[in-house]
C-alpha cells in the first residue's frame, strides 16, 4: 500500500532537529516517524505530508522532498502552507484550507496516484483528513494525541477569559476540528482505553462521536524504539554521553555523593510535566537524599537553575520555582540540571546510569499515554510514574505491577514510590526485569504499525464499515478560511459550556 501521514506542525527532517526543544515538536513527531519507518519495513511505501519552512531560523526544511538515511520507501514531503517563516501549530488553521491541502492534492496529481489512505495526526492533521477525503474519497484515520478540551480544562477557560484564551489558542478552530475528524474519519484511534473514554468522552464532542461505539475506536498503543533505547545496544554517542555526564555530576554534585544513584526526570520544562513536586519530594525526604542525587535532563538548557537565558516564560516559571526549592532546603550538591541533545544521547545516558541503580521518575499531573518511561524501561531503568493517564493501563496489569505508580500532586507519595525502589536491591532488579520485558512484549513500533495497518486495509477495503449514519456538516470556515466565515465565541461557548448565544459575536 501507499500510505500518506497528515502532519503540518513542527516538522521532520533526518536528523530530528529540534525535538523535545519546542512544544510543536514533541512526542507526536517521534510516533509518526516511527509508525512510517515500521511500516516501511514491512514494505509499504509511505509519505510524510509536512510544512514547508523557508526561514533562516529553520534551515533544516526548506527542501520540498527529504529522506532518512537508508531507508528507500519512506519520504519526507514538505509542501508551503501560508508565509513561508516557521508558524505555531495554533497559528496554521486558514492555511491548512487554503494552502495545504490544495498542494497535497495538486503533488499527487503531478504524480498520477493518490495514495491509499491518510492518517492524520492531531487535530490539524485530522482536518486536512476530513478535507481530503470530502474531495476525493480517500479515507483516513484520525490519531489525536491530545484533544483540546481538555488543554481547556487545564489552563481553566471559564465563560469570563475564553475570549483572551481563544485569541491565543484558537480553541474554536480547533474544537470543531477534533469534531470533524473524530466523527468523519474511518476510525479514531487511541493508545490506551483510558483516553478513548476520558478525552474523547468529554461533553465537547457529544454528537461528533460515541465512546460507547466500539466500531468508531481501536486501540494501538505506540511503541519504544529499541534501536536506540534497547539495554543491550550502543550507539555512536556511547561514550561521549558517558563522559558529559560524567563532567555535569563533577559540576554540580558534592564529590562524596558522585557514585549514588540518581533520581532521574527528562521532560519539558512545563508546569503540565510536574518537575516541582519531584524536586519537592527529593527535597523534604531526608533518607531520599541520603539514597541518591536528583538529575533532571533539561532539554537544550545546559545550567538552567543558574542560567534561564534562552527559557520560555512558562520555563523560566518552573525553574524559578524549583529553585526556590533548591535555596530553601540547602539541595546544591544534590541536585543536577542540565542538556542532553537527541535521543541517542538520552539513551546512552539511561544505561550508563541504570548501571549505578539509578531509578527514572515521571510525575506529571497527566500522562495521555506515557512513552518516555517505557523508554528509560527498555533502556534498564525501575520506573516511578504518575498514575494519572496511560500508565496506569501500561504499567499494570491487574496485580502485576510493572513500575510504581504515584500521585504526582503528593510528595510524599512520590518519595514513597522512590524510596521502594532505592531501599531494596532485590524490589529495583525486579522491576527493572518486568519493566523491561513489558516493552518487549507490547510496546515495540512493529506491533504499532502492524495495527495501524489492519486498519487501514480494513477502511480501504469498505470505508462506511465504521462510520457513523449521520456525518457532521464541514464548518464554512473550514471550506474558505475567510475572515466573514469564521468560528465564533458563541459556537465555542455552545461547544465547550453548553451555553447558547448569538452566532456573530467574534469579530
Amino acid at each position: 500500500m501507499h500510505i500518506a501521514f497528515l502532519n503540518p506542525q513542527g516538522n521532520f527532517d533526518p536528523r530530528d532537529s529540534y525535538w523535545t526543544e519546542h512544544p510543536d515538536f514533541g512526542g507526536q513527531l517521534v510516533y509518526v516517524k516511527q509508525v512510517a519507518l515500521a511500516m516501511a519495513e514491512a514494505g509499504h511505501a509511505v509519505d510524510i505530508l509536512t510544512r514547508r519552512i523557508v526561514d533562516p531560523a529553520w534551515p533544516e526544511f526548506a527542501a520540498t522532498e527529504d529522506a532518512y538515511e537508508g531507508i528507500a520507501n519512506v519520504r519526507i514531503i514538505r509542501l508551503p502552507a501560508g508565509p513561508d517563516q516557521f508558524l505555531r501549530k495554533e497559528l496554521l488553521w486558514p492555511h491548512l484550507v487554503t494552502d495545504w491541502v490544495p498542494n497535497i492534492l495538486a503533488f499527487y496529481e503531478a504524480e498520477g496516484k493518490l495514495p491509499d489512505a491518510f492518517p492524520g495526526h492531531y487535530a490539524d492533521g485530522g482536518l486536512a483528513g476530513v478535507l481530503i477525503e470530502d474531495r476525493t474519497g480517500i479515507p483516513f484515520t484520525f490519531t489525536g494525541h491530545s484533544l483540546g478540551a481538555q488543554k481547556m480544562e487545564k489552563l481553566g477557560v471559564s465563560v469570563d477569559n475564553v475570549a483572551k484564551l481563544d485569541a491565543h489558542y484558537h480553541f474554536a478552530r480547533r474544537l470543531l476540528a477534533e469534531r470533524l475528524s473524530m466523527n468523519h474519519s474511518g476510525v479514531t484511534i487511541t493508545s490506551t482505553r483510558q483516553e478513548r473514554f476520558e478525552q474523547y468522552g468529554h461533553t465537547a464532542y457529544r454528537g461528533a462521536i460515541d465512546v460507547q461505539d466500539n466500531r468508531r475506536f481501536a486501540v494501538v498503543p505506540p511503541g519504544v524504539n529499541l534501536a536506540v533505547f534497547g539495554n543491550d545496544v550502543a550507539n555512536a554517542q556511547e561514550a561521549e554521553t558517558r563522559a558529559h555526564v560524567l563532567a555535569m555530576l563533577a559540576r554540580d554534585i558534592n564529590s562524596d555523593r558522585r557514585e549514588l544513584p540518581a533520581v532521574i526526570a527528562s521532560s519539558r520544562l512545563d508546569p503540565k510535566k510536574n518537575p516541582l513536586d519531584l524536586v519537592r519530594a527529593f527535597a523534604q525526604t531526608p533518607e531520599l537524599q541520603e539514597k541518591a542525587n536528583l538529575v533532571l535532563f533539561t532539554g537544550a538548557h545546559n545550567d538552567p537553575l543558574r542560567d534561564d537565558t534562552g527559557a520560555n516564560p512558562a520555563a523560566k516559571q518552573v525553574l524559578a520555582q524549583i529553585r526556590e526549592v533548591v535555596q530553601s532546603h540547602n539541595l546544591w550538591g544534590k541536585i543536577a540540571t542540565f542538556a542532553l541533545r537527541g535521543q541517542p544521547a538520552l539513551a546512552a545516558a539511561y544505561r550508563f546510569l541504570a548501571k549505578r541503580c539509578s531509578v527514572f521518575a515521571l510525575t506529571a499531573l497527566y500522562e495521555p499515554f506515557g512513552l518516555a518511561p517505557l523508554e528509560a524501561a527498555a533502556a534498564g531503568l525501575p520506573v516511578v510514574v504518575t498514575q494519572n493517564g496511560g500508565p496506569s493501563e501500561s504499567l499494570r496489569d491487574a496485580e502485576i505491577e510493572y513500575g510504581v505508580l504515584v500521585d504526582p500532586t503528593d510528595p510524599a507519595d512520590i518519595a514513597r514510590g522512590l524510596l521502594r525502589l532505592l531501599c531494596d536491591p532485590a524490589t529495583w532488579a525486579g522491576f527493572a526485569q518486568r519493566g523491561r520485558q513489558r516493552v518487549l512484549d507490547r510496546y515495540t513500533w512493529g506491533r504499532t504499525a502492524q495495527g495501524y495497518l489492519a486498519l487501514i486495509e480494513a477502511i480501504v477495503a469498505d470505508p462506511k464499515a465504521r462510520r457513523p449514519e449521520k456525518l457532521l456538516p464541514i464548518h464554512p470556515y473550514f471550506e474558505e478560511a475567510s475572515a466573514a466565515n469564521d468560528i465564533t465565541l458563541g459556537e465555542l461557548r455552545e461547544i465547550y459550556f453548553g451555553v447558547k448565544q448569538g452566532k456573530r459575536d467574534k469579530g
